[in-house]
């Protein structure tokens, strides 16, 4: 298409060059804005530029050199997603680390990485780093952006990120035409070389390399600006985990591409409030992101008085029955037009302020499946919320959901210049500009996953439906059968289970067993504003859980699950038959989570093995002890005596009988 190939022609096929481009196109629009202090800080394209020539130079003086692995680690703030580009103009490769990792899973990524550099946040990620310095002896320097606590530290091969730009400063001073050496360092660049290297979420085991080039993400970025008329005018917020190709995505390759304003919050618990005073054009968050906002409105309304209630309850039957039509551009009726305006002005607007989304253009949702009922309410409000489907692998996008082809139940067509394909054994495969060079130091791996002819494997069931849509049905090696045959999809059953706010996490089993038993994590806001509203007591999640009401209140979602299988002929005889709610939040530092929060299913099976043998061995109750990891570091553990409930079974036509009575 026309836009993939816009940046070639004028040799701007790295990000190099594109800042350079930006500053002399875009050289007075704001560029990045990151709030310090309750204040907006901005910085122009023109600014961005030389910020980054003199760290990067001030990088080249401590002995940075092309092809070094620099490791990136802290929260979204300018000066990280400078350091990456900074590295790029002298031949580097940035490797952006979780910032909440534990000591012993960032010294294998930064072992395995072989990095070099390191450019971290503040103190606690310095800290980390010296624990593993034996571990990573490829490191040689560090360079933090706060300096508190740091001063007493020995500074030989640790240096202030301010010191490190003026002593770039200090030499383009003394030798004005370093600018220009500088520059042309890059400028024979070549859009093939290595841009990125993205580690993956290591659901099945050790975290894996994603090579990306800048022709991988540089046309990818162009592509998906030009699917959804992006331009230099758009503002989003970058509040996603650095190391995540998503937020490499849409707050660098994109933003550079398109010349729009990155938006860097304050701080992870003043998110809600920056989206509001920001209002991004452009917005991408999971589905817990939108489950949340819609906690958060449901317990409001229930605390509101009577009045407000009964508006809210009635302009929303208006938008339920025409917001989407009206979003689509399709017929309505002018009283339902008026009615729609009237309710914009009392509800949505108000409610769209609320949550920071008055100025989407378009936003979008991945990762796991959104609720149908949660997807329609934001829709119908008139935001233009959208599905896509893509992987590290990809550089993002596999397929998008254009506008006025919207389906809760589909993510969408392939995206441009994308190829898709269902292998024999119901796979889903691609083949497009994004895909990735291959896995650092792993050409099992990268053969195993990528074909000759650039075919990738997603490791994802699914099927394109006659409309052309792609639907997801579940990780292709978890997809398994019952003893009776009966189809065992986990991630279809946890998703319906997930649907429902109570409902945080979820973890089915069933795999060549007898009947499907399934693991159940309370969402701890939305249960705990009901148990507030219920005059109901508690100290700790553990006990929220273990609370008889609580477990009725999610056997009546169970059951409403059951409900909705039975009446589909695939998955019928994959009904839940018996459920507890865990003890514990699954937590990534536990293991139990990747730092995507993605379930580790073998992790899970092993450490929690006794309760899923209760769930299969007819016990009411089972006594655990788990070790746990407390938000300081330290271990511990917590016991508990797990109550195990039974689910009744149902026949197709049920639900539906029912609630025609």
């Amino acid at each position: 298409m026309a836009g993939s190939a816009s940046a070639s022609p004028r040799g701007e096929d790295t990000f190099p060059k594109i800042l350079l481009r930006n500053a002399k196109v875009f050289g007075t629009r704001t560029a990045f804005r990151e709030k310090d202090f309750g204040i907006w800080q901005s910085w122009t394209w023109s600014e961005v530029c030389e910020e980054i020539r003199a760290f990067s130079i001030g990088l080249k003086s401590l002995g940075l050199q092309a092809g070094d692995k620099v490791a990136i680690v802290g929260a979204n703030r300018p000066r990280l997603y400078w350091s990456m580009v900074a590295a790029q103009a002298l031949g580097a490769v940035p490797v952006p680390v979780y910032a909440d990792s534990v000591a012993e899973e960032m010294a294998y990524v930064l072992g395995h990485a072989e990095v070099a550099f390191a450019v971290v946040q503040d103190q606690e990620q310095v800290d980390k780093l010296i624990s593993m310095a034996e571990d990573v002896p490829s490191l040689k320097q560090i360079v933090y952006d706060e300096p508190r606590g740091l001063r007493d530290y020995e500074h030989e091969h640790l240096h202030d990120f301010a010191s490190v730009q003026a002593e770039g400063k200090a030499l383009l001073e003394k030798t004005p035409s370093l600018a220009g050496e500088w520059e042309e360092g890059f400028s024979g660049g070549k859009g093939a070389d290595i841009a990125v290297m993205l580690y993956t979420s290591g659901t099945t085991g050790r975290p894996k390399g994603v090579m990306l080039s800048f022709d991988n993400l540089v046309v990818s970025a162009i592509n998906g600006n030009v699917f959804d008329r992006l331009d230099e005018t758009e503002e989003v917020l970058a509040y996603l985990p650095m190391a995540w190709i998503g937020d490499h995505v849409f707050s660098l390759a994109q933003a550079f591409t398109a010349g729009y304003c990155v938006n860097c919050p304050e701080s992870m618990d003043t998110i809600d409030t920056d989206r509001r005073e920001i209002a991004p054009t452009y917005f991408f968050a999971p589905p817990r992101v939108f489950e949340t906002m819609l906690t958060n409105i449901m317990v409001r309304m229930e605390d509101a008085g009577k009045t407000k209630r009964r508006m809210f309850d009635y302009f929303m039957g208006v938008a339920r029955k025409v917001g989407e039509k009206i979003l689509n551009g399709e017929s309505v009726s002018l009283g339902d037009r008026l009615l729609y305006a009237l309710g914009e002005f009392c509800v949505y607007g108000p409610l769209k302020n609320r949550m920071g989304l008055t100025r989407m253009k378009v936003g979008y949702t991945a990762g796991e499946a959104i609720g149908p009922e949660i997807f329609r309410f934001f829709r119908s409000l008139g935001l233009n919320l959208k599905q896509l489907y893509g992987q590290t692998e990809a550089s993002v996008y596999i397929t998008l959901q254009p506008d006025g082809e919207i389906f809760g139940d589909t993510v969408g067509k392939p995206a441009p210049d994308v190829e898709l394909k269902i292998a024999d054994n119901g796979e889903v495969m691609y083949r497009s500009p994004g895909v990735f060079v291959g896995y650092f130091k792993n050409d099992q791996a990268t053969a195993e996953t990528k074909t000759p002819d650039g075919w990738v494997h997603t490791g994802d069931a699914g099927i394109i439906a006659d409309n052309g849509h792609l639907k997801i049905i579940d990780r292709a090696k978890d997809v398994g059968k019952l003893t009776d045959g009966s189809l065992f999809a986990p991630k279809y059953i946890e998703n319906k289970l997930k649907f429902f706010p109570n409902i945080k996490e979820a973890v089915a089993f069933g795999h060549e067993r007898d009947r499907v038993g399934v693991f159940i994590n309370i969402d701890l806001t939305a249960v705990g504003s009901w148990a507030e509203r219920n005059n109901v007591n508690y100290a700790s999640y553990q006990e929220l859980a273990a609370n008889p009401d609580v477990y009725r209140m999610i056997e009546e979602h169970v059951d409403q699950v059951n409900r909705d299988l039975a009446n589909e002929p695939m998955m019928a005889g994959a009904q839940i038959r018996r459920f507890l709610v865990l003890h514990k939040e699954l937590d990534a530092d536990d293991g139990e989570l990747t730092r995507t929060q993605k379930v580790r299913r073998s992790f899970i099976a092993e450490r929690y093995a006794p309760l899923i043998e209760a769930l299969y061995d007819g016990s009411a109750t089972k006594h655990v002890r788990t070790e746990v990891t407390f938000e300081d570091g330290r271990k511990g553990a917590i016991e508990a005596t797990v109550e195990i409930r039974d689910m009744p079974v149902h026949v197709a036509g049920e639900g539906f009988q029912e609630a025609a009575e």
